[in-house]
């Protein structure tokens, strides 16, 4: 039977902007259903419309065989529906249970009933075998239990119907199987999953059948055990896809990024970074893993002028970038991806050429004088990288905030790869690269895309800094490897080719540390 249903969904937003075209989508009861497609392809805006958040301009749907219209997520919710976001949605200085109750509290007249509220939370964590304490604070949890309050919060609330957006994004290996057994303990006690993910593998692990859109469509509904990857990606994108990483042996020149003892202490005097040391020479990725959270967003900072580190220095060729504005640092051949594309990204309410063009609006794309903007030169610019990133675009001036998730990552990708440069050599090309989740949230298609620009930038001689919590992708692309935990160095293999995703699980997870003498390794 049927449990959601959704029948010629359009959805038509003031803009113009077409985001689903007449979308079938239907998921049956107790199956976990995986929800695959491009950027912009349509599934976020259908399962927002599923879960409330918005509304369609037309079609129709049912829920538990009956016609329904959520309102609201509130009214979602309240009729069995739950959604865990990929961006956390906890209160980071509160328990886990007054999380789980956020909202739903209970209370003695006007007071707190603070024992009933734990009593209920470690009900709902015992029923579903979840292993927390909910007397812990969420800033002191690990990223997958953090991801198993939030599947918690849903299931205090009644919730038959997850829907799950990207949920492993920020997960170790161990942490992925182990939410992965959760879930198919939830599908074993009745609950029905929608999994809403570009990993692909993954998708063939967990979920039984798969709804693959395309350009606000349809594709079809296939069971997942017929497909293979290279299948489920053709269908996502039209195309056959070449899926083999291409990678010439490095060749390091100069050291370009020196980064030595570098340590952060945060507002609540607590040592986020502590004592980091490495060198980035020029044609190397050095990949960084860690579980989100263990100083890899203090270092990224750090290093690229966001935040002034309380102890050590940063050179780029060999000048100290601490005393430097951003722009200035910008300028001596540093470009970065930020981890955040929504909060320091992108100007989400400026046109996509407008953030195009923002790193060389007052160089290269100045008149002589450097008074006013050529706008020749920005427009000629901006359509030749909506067509190199693949930017899904109804043109240059529409604000980027129209954009899906994954199309303002691309647009800021091809922003950061185009116009760094280092001031000596007279070229464009980004000189040191910081490039901090620079696919999350993308799709196969358009992370390939990256990866390949990523790979050729290195060949010609730039020094790339990639962050990742995906562990295939830091492994497929990275020269060298560091590993995080807890502010410090774990780990770091010379060779990237020589660590496996399991040994690197247990240095993300504090379960091994290398010594000094292997770690000093990456300062040489």
């Amino acid at each position: 039977m049927a449990l959601l249903s959704m029948k010629n969904i359009v959805k038509v937003y003031p803009n113009g902007v077409v985001a689903n075209n007449g979308v079938d989508f239907e998921v049956e009861e107790g199956e976990i259903h995986a929800l695959a497609g491009e950027n912009g392809a349509g599934k976020s805006t259908l399962m927002k419309i599923a879960f409330g958040i918005e509304q369609p301009t037309s079609g129709e749907i049912f829920y538990a065989g009956k016609p329904a219209r959520f309102r609201s997520p509130i009214d979602a919710i309240e009729n069995g529906l739950g959604m865990v976001h990929q961006h956390f949605m906890l209160v980071e200085s509160m328990t886990v249970a007054e999380n789980i109750a956020l909202g739903l509290e209970p209370a003695r007249g006007p007071i707190l009933d603070i024992r009933k509220m734990r009593d209920g939370a470690a009900a709902i964590i015992k029923k579903y075998g979840f292993d927390i304490d909910p007397q812990s604070r969420i800033r002191d949890l690990p990223t997958g239990t953090r991801q198993k309050v939030e599947i918690l919060k849903a299931l205090f609330r009644n919730a038959k119907l997850l829907i799950l957006d990207e949920p492993t994004a920020v997960l170790t290996p161990q942490e992925t199987t182990e939410l992965f057994d959760q879930l198919r303990r939830l599908r074993e006690m009745g609950h029905t999953i929608i999994f809403i993910s570009h990993k692909l593998g993954e998708i063939k692990e967990i979920c039984d059948r798969i709804t693959i859109t395309r350009g606000g469509k349809s594709v079809g509904v296939y069971q997942v055990a017929d497909l293979s990857k290279e299948q489920i990606s053709a269908l996502m994108v039209g195309k056959e896809l070449d899926w083999a990483i291409h990678k010439t042996p490095a060749k390091p020149g100069d050291v370009v990024l020196n980064v030595e003892n570098v340590g952060v202490v945060d507002e609540a005097k607590r040592r986020t970074l502590d004592a980091v040391s490495f060198c980035l020479r020029s044609g190397q990725i050095l990949g960084i893993v860690g579980v989100e959270g263990n100083g890899q967003r203090e270092l990224v900072e750090s290093v690229t002028g966001l935040r002034k580190s309380d102890t050590g220095s940063v050179t780029l060729f060999g000048v100290d970038v601490r005393p430097l504005s951003i722009k200035q640092i910008r300028a001596a051949g540093m470009s970065h991806i930020p981890q955040d594309r929504m909060d320091r990204g992108a100007a989400l309410t400026s046109s996509v050429e407008e953030n195009l063009i923002s790193v060389g609006f007052d160089t290269e794309f100045a008149d002589k004088r450097r008074i006013f903007i050529n706008k020749k030169n920005t427009r000629s610019s901006t359509v030749n990288a909506i067509r190199d990133y693949l930017i899904k675009a109804q043109s240059p001036d529409v604000q980027v905030k129209s954009l899906s998730g994954g199309n303002i990552q691309k647009v800021v990708v091809a922003r950061e790869f185009s116009y760094a440069g280092h001031p000596t050599d007279g070229t464009r090309k980004a000189a040191c690269i910081i490039a901090d989740q620079p696919t999350r949230g993308i799709d196969v298609g358009a992370a390939q895309f990256i990866h390949k620009k990523l790979l050729a930038l290195r060949d010609e001689g730039a020094a790339v800094l990639l962050v990742s919590a995906d562990l295939s992708e830091v492994m497929d692309l990275s020269d060298s490897l560091l590993v995080m935990y807890g502010g410090k160095m774990a780990a770091y293999f010379s060779d990237a080719a020589t660590a496996t995703e399991e040994e690197l699980g247990r240095y993300m997870l504090g379960i091994e540390r290398q010594p000094a003498s292997e770690l000093a390794r990456a300062a040489a």
